[in-house]
């Protein structure tokens, strides 16, 4: 039986014994977002305020109910987290080592805040805070409702909702000066107001048309259950539901003044834009927009960065 050369063997298979150290690991890279991977850094720094960051890395991204989670794995000179989006938190990968759980306890954190925050107990202010805190008070009375009046209670409640949620729009919408305002309690004329001015043209007709019609017949049913004695459970909830969704669908309308300055790429036309903030831009700091399919930035350094690389590249 043939020997084996021990000491050729070992000169043949050298095992590395000594890993990349966690801040050369970007060079290795393939794909990189410096832009995202500052920001994340910056978040860590932020939670771990004792620790130094070395190493960013995008694991993966994963759409969940039409919401797209970042996961990220962070390398500091103490620890290892994961990082992960929408909204932003980290986990310790000591007490967290499954990612695929880590990301469903944080989908099922994220849905538990969201609901907080948006109820009439939530601890910041929201210009919708009225408008909660009505909604929320007819779904109590819904679940203790048994008689009719009961019901009809429930109704007067949801239009006093609807006409927060017109009062809310009146005092956040800025419409031209030279508009007609209706009345203060006509929650229809508002309506159509608010949303000729919020989707106006011929690409926003079909969601214009759809929130018009839901407007008009949700407060029409509100009406009619505020006077039937008769209101049952089954329509007083659809009710409620009905009120939920335009809610919802005028709080979207409002809230996109605050949207990103950007809402496509002038470059690639892509609507990956994010949003990032740079401490250093005079004289306060600024927030300012990168593009996750190109190069693109809003960031006032954007075009010098360019001039060098093609000074550098010519």
């Amino acid at each position: 039986m043939a020997k084996i050369n021990q000491s050729t063997s070992k000169q043949d298979c050298v095992v590395h014994e000594h890993p990349v150290p966690p801040e050369e690991m970007h060079r290795y890279s393939m794909v990189r977002d410096p832009s995202a991977e500052e920001d994340i850094a910056s978040y860590v720094h932020g939670q771990a305020r004792d620790e130094v960051v070395h190493h960013v890395e995008r694991v993966k991204s994963e759409f969940v109910a039409g919401k797209e989670y970042e996961i990220w794995d962070v390398t500091t000179d103490k620890n290892r987290w994961w990082v992960i989006t929408n909204g932003t938190n980290l986990y310790s990968q000591k007490h967290f080592p499954s990612l695929d759980y880590t990301l469903s306890f944080h989908i099922g954190l994220m849905m538990r805040v969201m609901s907080k925050s948006r109820g009439a107990d939530a601890d910041d202010p929201h210009p919708f805070d009225e408008v909660f805190r009505r909604l929320q008070q007819a779904g109590d009375r819904l679940e203790r409702a048994v008689e009719a009046e009961e019901y009809q209670a429930v109704a007067m409640q949801l239009r006093e909702c609807l006409l927060s949620v017109s009062s809310v729009m009146q005092r956040r919408v800025s419409l031209p000066e030279d508009i007609v305002r209706p009345k203060a309690a006509d929650f229809n004329g508002w309506s159509e107001l608010f949303l000729n001015h919020l989707c106006p043209g011929r690409k926003n007709e079909a969601v214009r048309k759809y929130l018009k019609a839901h407007s008009e017949k949700t407060w029409a049913l509100v009406g009619a259950l505020t006077h039937d004695r008769n209101a049952e459970e089954m329509p007083s909830s659809i009710a409620m539901a009905a009120v939920d969704t335009l809610v919802t669908d005028h709080l979207q309308l409002v809230m996109q003044e605050q949207v990103a300055r950007f809402k496509e790429c002038p470059n690639c036309n892509s609507r990956k834009i994010r949003s990032h903030f740079d401490i250093l831009i005079e004289p306060d700091g600024e927030y300012y927009e990168t593009c996750g399919s190109c190069d693109w930035s809003s960031h006032p350094g954007y075009e010098d960065d360019v001039v060098e690389k093609e000074g550098v590249n010519g």
